[in-house]
């Protein structure tokens, strides 16, 4: 015996191997074209176990076992027509009750049974204007799959009644997309002058995905129920249109979106949602909808549903940690007071990346240093990933790069530089006398302080005299003195002194001096020291 080395055998060999070998190539998981082709031919030759093919019934294409999927056009048209449809009932009979890779050889065998068909009678197939088999009844429902390709035929042996009572069956069958269409017309035809009443639509399945936003738009959509039926996965994908359709129909007609609604929807298509429904969602809704991703919502949506998150898990807002599960999702439409809170909460929330660099940039940028480094917790040390990301740049583009270093002391670069310190201008005094002989402008005396000191230290004395003499009595001498000192770094007080002395032979009125004395520093420092 070859054994398994027999399905190996070259093509060539297959005709002239003794008509046994058939039963051989039964136990090959699969035959290559040519191995397919040397099999035809030692079939058609009529010189094995199974006759020649025109001779063949039901039983011989039963005992040909999975010899069938390897027999071509050419073979199957030579065996009667009464022979090819009693097999494909008795695929068609079975289908149901088979296992997922015998579904798939059962359909395979149908569809060239089909094509067989179609071949021999091509002129017959094309002028028939009725049901050229036994129409499908409730009994034989499941014979629809031998007309996957035969479509004018599944029309006119498929009658619309037929189809709505056994809707649910006919659509557990593997429908091509062509059949399908011509079941949607029939069920339009069916509902042609009342419309698809709400209960209808619910068994609709993958049909409802071939509706139009147009023909949705008239839909009697009011129930929960009926828009769940509608929404869920095992009618296969709705087009984003289509379900902003459904949505629209649902809520002009009174309906409420709940929590299981909301899921069912997805963030996604939640987004897409005009602000005007967003609003009316109920905070409750929110509350039972699970974690929706509203990444692609617009920032005044985010806003609503934040809003409305917010009063939902209202109640958790004394178990921070919690309440930051929950409320996560929706955090992009937070203000920054919120953020802050959170922040300041006195439990780690650890905010992750994702969430922190979807925050609104506007809010984001009203977070000090410290609010920032409450929010991430632990993974602080991954905000280093993302400083150059927008939102991240700009926020650090505000701080203190002191503050950044010494609070955060991950790295980041790109705060405001600490200012340096600068030379004080000068400060000018001047003494004017008037005497009774005559107005005089008796002297001007300008005198200068600078003092800059670039670490701590004790500021210079400085001293501002002006001295007037005069012959005969004067009024007061006006005397202005003023002293600037600029340091960068904490001092201790600067001591400033200005004197002014007038001189006369006679008496005088004493004179009117007026200091002052100026200190400039970034960082806090004592009060300077002035005497006049």
């Amino acid at each position: 015996s070859l054994g398994a080395l027999l399905c190996d055998l070259e093509p060539g060999t297959i005709p002239a191997s003794h008509p046994n070998i058939l039963e051989k190539l039964k136990l090959c998981p699969a035959l290559t074209g040519a191995q397919q082709d040397a099999l035809n031919a030692l079939l058609l030759s009529g010189h094995t176990a199974y006759g020649d093919p025109s001779s063949w019934d039901l039983q011989t294409l039963q005992d040909l076992g999975p010899l069938v999927l390897a027999l071509n056009q050419t073979t199957l048209s030579l065996v009667a027509e009464a022979a090819r449809e009693d097999f494909r009932r008795s695929i068609a009979a079975t289908y149901m009750s088979q296992g997922r890779s015998q579904r798939e050889e059962s359909l395979m065998l149908l569809r060239v049974l089909a094509a067989a068909s179609a071949a021999s009678q091509p002129r017959l197939r094309r002028s028939a204007d009725r049901c050229l088999s036994e129409p499908i009844t409730a009994s034989n429902i499941e014979y629809i799959i031998v007309y996957l390709s035969e479509l004018d035929q599944l029309d006119l042996c498929l009658s619309n009644n037929v189809l709505i009572e056994n809707l649910e069956a006919v659509l557990d069958l593997p429908i091509t997309t062509g059949a399908s269409w011509v079941l949607k017309k029939k069920v339009d035809e069916f509902f042609q002058e009342s419309g698809i009443p709400e209960e209808q639509l619910r068994r609709l399945g993958m049909l409802s995905r071939l509706y139009t936003e147009q023909e949705i738009s008239h839909w009697q959509v009011t129930s929960s129920d009926t828009l769940s039926a509608l929404l869920s996965d095992s009618g296969g994908k709705w087009n984003d249109s289509q379900v902003q359709q459904l949505l629209s129909r649902y809520l002009a007609l009174g309906g409420s979106l709940t929590g299981p609604l909301l899921q069912e929807i997805g963030g996604k298509r939640l987004c897409n949602l005009q602000e005007e429904q967003i609003q009316q969602i109920p905070a409750a809704a929110i509350g039972t909808a699970g974690q929706l991703n509203i990444s692609s919502c617009s920032q005044s949506k985010k806003d609503q549903l934040y809003g409305k998150a917010r009063e939902a898990f209202a109640s958790l807002a004394s178990t921070p940690s919690l309440y930051y599960c929950q409320i996560r999702p929706y955090l992009g439409g937070a203000p920054a007071e919120d953020l802050k809170d959170l922040a300041n909460a006195g439990v780690a929330i650890n905010m992750d990346l994702g969430t922190f660099l979807a925050l609104n940039p506007e809010e984001l940028q009203k977070l000090s240093v410290t609010d920032v480094k409450h929010l991430l917790g632990e993974n602080l040390p991954e905000l280093k990933e993302h400083e150059h990301e927008p939102p991240v740049l700009s926020w650090l583009q505000q701080q203190s790069q002191h503050e950044l270093d010494c609070v955060l002391g991950i790295g980041l670069q790109g705060g405001q530089p600490e200012p340096t310190g600068t030379a004080s201008p000068a400060a000018t005094s001047t003494a004017t006398v008037t005497s009774p002989a005559g107005p005089t402008t008796l002297a001007s005396v300008t005198s200068t302080a600078t003092v800059t000191s670039p670490v701590p230290t004790t500021l210079a004395s400085v001293t501002s005299t002006a001295t007037v003499t005069s012959p005969v009595p004067t009024t007061p001498a006006s005397i202005t003195s003023t002293a600037t000192v600029t340091s960068p770094v904490p001092t201790t007080p600067a001591s400033i002194t200005s004197t002014a002395t007038v001189t006369s032979p006679v008496p005088t009125t004493p004179a009117s001096i007026t200091s002052t004395a100026t200190v400039t520093s970034p960082v806090p420092t004592t009060p300077a020291s002035i005497t006049s």
